[in-house]
């Protein structure tokens, strides 16, 4: 059923004239008067008397008035939520990320996206990449920032993966360690060095993507969490590979200096997407966000004050 026919039939109702309605609705009387023929013809009930001054609904047309009402309070209804939307004044945006990037980039990001769009619902999930990429699959997150892996490329064919930014390894030693005040330093430097690592094993760590062949480090102390190795760090324990997303974070106690060039891994970070959906409006402006806030890592390798 033509849904401007049911306008039309209400807007009659209401008004309890077919010249009044007409006028309220910009259309000539005779065509409001053949709208309201082909919905009693589609009926088979007439839905008005008509009286010497205006109409009166019939009992049909009684029974009719507030099905009608609710169809179309409920498509304008439907318009506003389409366009709220589209608007980005509702709606939900979930974000996965790895653990460095929630450090600072993707915090970043959320804290811009959610000065300009107040009224989008947030939710953020912290894991490692293969099950944030698992979840977005699922349709469990809508983006998730990613990082690529020594152990395989990222499936470019499951995933839209939007490049933000190539990060750096750094190492952190105490600040009274004697390479300290180095701006650059080679890992062999560091053999004598006990490792402060996520695994006892350097084959599941971040080191298996940094590490020169033939450097086996020592691996002595086993933390997941940075505060814990950097913690570790500042105590003089040890010494630890971080990622440049993560040196703006480390303690006063903590000196972060580059790798030589020749030791230097760079990792690959992306924002994935489901390839072939639609991106809702929040995920299109989120990403706009995120590359915003993945300059200063970029020009910089995500370097601080620091960083020596």
């Amino acid at each position: 059923m033509d849904t401007q026919l049911l306008e039309v039939f209400r807007t009659v109702a209401h008004l309890g004239s077919i010249t009044a309605a007409a006028r309220r609705l910009r259309f000539t009387q005779s065509a409001v008067s053949r709208q309201i023929g082909a919905l009693e013809a589609e009926l088979g009930s007439r839905v008005f008397d008509r009286l010497p001054r205006g109409v009166a609904l019939t009992e049909e047309g009684r029974a009719l008035l507030p099905y009608v009402s609710q169809v179309l309070d409920g498509l304008e209804s439907a318009r506003r939520a389409v366009g709220d939307v589209r608007s980005l004044g509702s709606g939900r945006l979930r974000v996965g990320a790895f653990p460095t990037a929630v450090a600072a980039l993707v915090p970043t990001a959320l804290a811009t996206f959610r000065q300009a769009y107040p009224e989008v619902g947030l939710t953020l999930v912290e894991g490692l990449t293969p099950g944030l990429l698992e979840r977005l699959a699922a349709g469990e997150a809508d983006v998730a920032v990613v990082s690529s892996s020594p152990a395989g490329p990222l499936d470019r064919a499951r995933f839209e993966l939007r490049h933000l930014l190539d990060e750096r390894m750094l190492v952190a030693v105490a600040r009274s360690h004697p390479l300290a005040r180095r701006r650059t330093v080679r890992l062999e430097e560091l053999a004598g060095d006990a490792f402060i690592a996520g695994s006892a094993s350097a084959e599941e760590t971040l080191l298996r993507a940094s590490l020169p062949s033939g450097f086996r480090p020592r691996i002595e102390i086993t933390a997941a969490e940075w505060t814990g190795k950097l913690g570790c760090v500042a105590a003089g324990l040890g010494v630890a590979l971080v990622p440049a997303l993560a040196a703006g974070r480390v303690p006063a106690g903590v000196a972060v200096l580059r790798l030589h060039p020749d030791d230097e891994s760079v990792r690959h970070i992306y924002a994935a997407t489901l390839p072939g959906r639609s991106p809702s409006p929040a995920v299109t402006r989120f990403l706009e966000h995120l590359t915003t806030a993945a300059l200063p890592f970029s020009r910089g390798g995500g370097s601080s004050s620091r960083t020596r």
